[in-house]
């Protein structure tokens, strides 16, 4: 009886609370509104409340009162025969659904129609170990990925980028997407930069990378996908300048850069109150973000550091931070192309004409320049010391020709090697093609006939 009163009195307060939007001829926007309100003033989600609603138009008033808490009846269970069966087509075909097994084993008369439940032969094959994700990380499709760590701070980097919301930073104040790029310390979770970009290609992963650099040092390696802003000509150059390992996961294979995926989960997090905040710009936008990301997360204790944080982690490491002079940094950030120098020794790069020397007409150089001023490129080509070649200036005159190198110089001479040797082909030609003996001539002149 106690119990049944307790019961008609929380469906009385759910009326209450839900009172209000039952109202004929209420709109959308209205209604909206009203959940809101409710919402803020009782201290429910927007969920709970239309879970209410949809109780009462259901069942009423009844449909109000909290359902009775009992043990849920057991499921049937299913013959071990036809377990194995199951575990049999599974093993065959990995990819096989629930469902496709139910069907071929009542196709095959070994079940009858509607003896195997989706969910109950489900939840035996994953207590057997036959579960779909876990015949995935045993099939050559699929890759198992174990945990792991590194035991020192720079050891290993990994870095990602996420898709974020649109802003009002495009022309004429469109919404325009803007994407994260991060790199983290696997040892100590600890965010080394992070920044949103307007663009999407390889300059922002290098802006970037050069930024958490400057900050924490280098590391031995770096762990990327396959994404196409990392796996760049540029990116080989640059950690091959700098002595840093670079490594790229296997296609299809998340799960092996974890702590970066898990990392960007959270960032979801973030975007939705940031949004709250209405930004107008990047720069506002990037600074809510490093606001957040210092307080709630590189200040914050970490599960996977016994409690520390990962600054903390980071900072209290013992392992020496390795950092490169100004100059060896600069010159590893620098882009490298091939170009084919043409006869003038000239080489076309970015639209531009840039002057190389006669020297290297019809050779292959290699352009390296920095992308944010190219009135100035360095060119290198084996055996001899990079030199700087500057934008061709074409003016009014002429100027003067550099001096040809000697191999290029014309050698004087007074007669044609090719016409002598063509006479001396024709002499020998006019020897073998000589007329044949007319025979007829010869015995005209053994008769006495001239």
């Amino acid at each position: 009886m106690k119990s049944q009163r307790k019961a008609e009195e929380t469906a009385a307060e759910r009326m209450q609370l839900i009172s209000p939007l039952l109202a004929e001829g209420l709109d959308a926007g209205k209604a909206r509104k009203i959940k809101a309100d409710i919402c803020e003033r009782a201290g429910v989600s927007e969920r709970t409340i239309r879970r209410y609603l949809s109780q009462y138009r259901n069942e009423g008033f009844e449909g109000l009162k909290p359902k009775e808490k009992g043990r849920k009846p057991a499921r049937t269970g299913i013959p071990p025969a036809l377990l194995e069966e199951a575990i049999l087509l599974r093993r065959e075909v990995p990819g096989r659904s629930v469902s496709q097994i139910i069907q071929i084993l009542e196709w095959e008369g070994k079940a009858e129609p509607g003896e195997l439940k989706r969910s109950t032969l489900q939840e035996k094959l994953a207590e057997r170990g036959y579960s779909s994700r876990q015949m995935r990380m045993y099939t050559s499709s699929g890759v198992a990925a174990r945990r792991f760590q590194r035991r020192y701070r720079n050891s290993l980097w990994q870095s990602d980028i996420k898709y974020g919301p649109f802003l009002p930073i495009g022309p004429n104040g469109t919404n325009k997407q803007v994407y994260l790029v991060l790199f983290i310390d696997d040892a100590t979770r600890y965010v080394l930069h992070g920044e949103w970009y307007p663009t999407l290609d390889q300059s922002i992963v290098e802006d970037c990378f050069r930024k958490a650099i400057q900050k924490a040092g280098l590391p031995e390696a770096v762990y990327f996908d396959n994404g196409k802003q990392y796996r760049t000509k540029w990116m080989g150059r640059t950690c091959s300048k700098l002595g840093i390992r670079l490594l790229y996961a296997k296609p299809y294979s998340p799960d092996s850069k974890g702590k970066v995926e898990k990392f960007n989960r959270n960032v979801q997090a973030f975007m939705d109150e940031a949004m709250l905040e209405k930004p107008k710009t990047l720069d506002q936008f990037n600074h809510l973000f490093q606001a957040w990301l210092s307080e709630c997360y590189q200040n914050k204790p970490h599960s996977a550091l016994d409690a520390a944080s990962p600054e903390a982690a980071f900072r209290s490491d013992s392992k020496t931070l390795r950092f490169p002079e100004v100059d060896v940094l600069a010159n590893a950030f620098l882009h490298c192309e091939e170009r084919k120098v043409d006869k003038a020794g000239c080489i076309s790069f970015m639209g531009k004409k840039y002057e190389v020397g006669l020297l290297f007409i019809g050779r292959k150089v290699q352009v390296v320049y920095d992308l944010a001023d190219i009135s100035e490129v360095t060119i290198e080509y084996e055996g001899h010391s990079p030199w700087k070649a500057r934008e061709l200036e074409i003016g009014e005159r002429a100027g003067k020709r550099p001096v040809l190198p000697d191999h290029l110089l014309i050698q004087e001479t007074d007669h044609s090697r090719l016409l002598q040797g063509a006479e001396q082909k024709l002499e020998e030609r006019k020897q073998i093609q000589a007329p044949a003996v007319s025979y007829r001539r010869v015995r005209k002149e053994e008769n006495g006939y001239v």
